[in-house]
């Protein structure tokens, strides 16, 4: 490993000296982290110097984007801080936009940028290599916050207040910067042997709980939409208890995909673009609204009406009634479903009303829309993509994990995909192209590294794969066990498919694309392409394989007819 002289950055002979990438390694290592994920740099060559003393798994990916969806899918997958070392200017700003996605989606991360020298730094344009006026204001839009360390002794306090803060809900990644010289310079600090992180309590306001209890004592007809705040709340098992005490149907967003048993009697399941869905929840008398804006999709495009009251749960203050009015609670979601579950169960709410949905059952409603949905689907000419979506879902394992890009395939499965005992994961928060890959890569690895089966499944189109086509060379390079199903259109079919509707035609839609199967076989990585009917049966032949491997199907799919569009 080369040193570099912190004054003329010139290599140097190995002195053993320590120094502060040595803090930093150390630092995270207290605090729980086992793998990082970036691309080394210039600049950053103090820190992965003392990465080579550390125990850190260090996962190389080729593209620094891609480098902040592994670390994001590596948290969504495993619970914990995604880590992501990233080197100076342009690899930093590389990096953005998937940030924006975990930043948007609520995904805790700690992310170590490195800097020009401190002499560099302010007004002055030295004419440095990667120089920027100010690199961390470039990250104040996709970071919750950003800060600079211009001293070796403020990296162990300032990583551990970067890692409390990521991890206090709202969840979301936080930005550090260090420069060359503070990452190389030898210290006087000892090394670090303890570091505590602990996430700041985010519980609702009593009186907000009681006037919620209160609301809902007397709704005839309560709905409860489950956004992804309830899954990174982890209030799953609170949300059966509510929804049980009130008989309320239930509703989850992209998002919220799995906080809610997709089968259970009370579940709408997440057909949230549907106007028969959209009916229920207008006609609820007290809707519940968790870890959700009501934004663009929840809302069947804005065209969400509700004729009752809101109570709306979340963590970020500048979600609560950002779209509707109602009750604003801001709260963790966990701590605020547990909080209106026990004081549900305390009033006897379950007991204080009848439910009825204007003499129907909940139940009844809720089988009945479903039946609605299925019968509108049906009169679409859909059967292939039917087919195929189900055919995905029996070959799927139970449990295993899967990572949705934006495509086609992924907007079906934000509504009819059942998660099971899985976790169903998409670049919905942002929705940038190039998420599946990359971040099923992330999840792979967190998932072996805290001694659970690896296997999971990206699903990309032809598109979207080309933005991480290059990360199979990562994923041979760590034999990482990640299944990627490219589905092949031959363009953007999604904007295809809206321009068509719009226009009569499409424009700048159609994309040359290489043969698939031969690419990923000239990185060393098992391919195959088959017909749309035999996807089924190639996805459970590749998951019991070792390793990365690539199914290709090449087919048209169709999305289900818009809804809102009739209102």
């Amino acid at each position: 490993m080369i040193d570099f002289d912190p004054g003329t950055a010139a290599p140097t002979k190995e002195t053993g000296q320590r120094n502060g990438g040595d803090l930093v390694v150390e630092t995270l290592e207290a605090l729980g982290a086992k793998t990082v994920f970036g691309i080394p740099g210039q600049h950053a060559l103090g820190l992965f110097d003392a990465m080579g003393r550390g125990n850190l798994h260090f996962v190389s990916s080729r593209v620094e984007n891609n480098s902040a969806f592994a670390a994001d899918g590596y948290s969504r997958a495993t619970g914990e801080v995604g880590v992501l070392f990233l080197s100076t200017g342009p690899g930093a700003l590389t990096s953005l936009a998937g940030l924006q996605e975990a930043y948007a989606t609520g995904v805790p991360m700690v992310v170590v940028a490195s800097q020009i020298p401190l002499e560099g730094l302010g007004a002055r344009r030295k004419g440095m290599l990667h120089q920027l006026d100010d690199q961390k204001a470039s990250a104040a839009n996709v970071t919750k916050s950003q800060r600079l360390i211009q001293h070796a002794s403020g990296i162990p306090s300032a990583i551990q207040d970067a890692w409390t803060e990521a991890i206090s809900s709202p969840q979301g990644p936080v930005w550090i910067e260090i420069p060359q010289n503070v990452l190389l310079d030898p210290i006087v600090v000892p090394p670090v042997e303890d570091a505590l992180a602990e996430a700041f309590d985010n519980p609702p306001r009593v009186e907000l709980v009681r006037e919620a209890v209160k609301w809902l004592s007397t709704a005839e007809r309560p709905a409860i939409i489950a956004g992804g705040g309830t899954r990174r709340g982890r209030g799953e098992k609170s949300l059966l208890s509510i929804a049980e005490q009130l008989r309320a149907p239930v509703i989850c967003t992209p998002g919220g995909n799995g906080a809610f048993p997709w089968n259970h009697e009370l579940s709408l399941q997440s057909w949230i673009e549907d106007r028969y869905m959209t009916d229920v929840l207008e006609d609820a008398d007290v809707l519940i609204v968790i870890g959700s804006s009501l934004g663009e999709v929840t809302s069947n495009y804005f065209t969400f009406a509700p004729r009752g009251r809101i109570i709306q749960i979340d963590a970020e203050p500048r979600v609560l009634e950002s779209n509707r009015p109602g009750l604003g609670i801001r709260a963790d979601a966990g701590q605020a479903l547990a909080a209106l579950d026990e004081a549900l169960a305390e009033a006897g709410a379950a007991d204080a009303v009848r439910r009825s949905w204007h003499g129907a059952s909940p139940e009844d409603v809720v089988k009945e829309s479903l039946a609605k949905v299925k019968a509108r689907l049906e009169s679409q000419d859909l059967a292939k993509e039917l087919k195929f979506m189900a055919d995905i879902r029996d070959a799927v394992p139970a449990d295993m994990q899967t990572f949705w890009d934006m495509t086609i395939s992924a907007y079906w499965g934000w509504s009819c995909w059942d998660a099971r005992e899985g976790q169903f994961h998409s670049a919905q928060g942002a929705g940038g192209l190039g998420y599946g890959f990359p971040a099923a890569i992330g999840g792979a690895v967190g998932l072996e590294t805290t001694g659970k089966p690896g296997r999971v499944l990206a699903v990309s189109g032809d598109g979207s794969s080309m933005y991480s086509i290059s990360e199979l060379a990562t994923a041979k390079q760590h034999n990482i066990p990640v299944t990627w199903l490219i589905v092949d259109d031959g363009g953007y079919g999604i904007l295809r498919e809206y321009m068509v509707g719009a226009f009569g035609k499409a424009t700048a839609t159609e994309l040359a694309r290489p043969d698939f199967v031969k690419l990923a076989e000239s990185f060393g990585v098992p391919a195959v392409r088959v017909e749309p009917d035999q996807v089924g049966e190639a996805l459970k032949a590749s998951f019991a394989a070792d390793g990365p491997n690539v199914v290709v199907v090449e087919t048209l799919l169709k999305m289900f007819g818009p809804t809102h569009l009739d209102v």
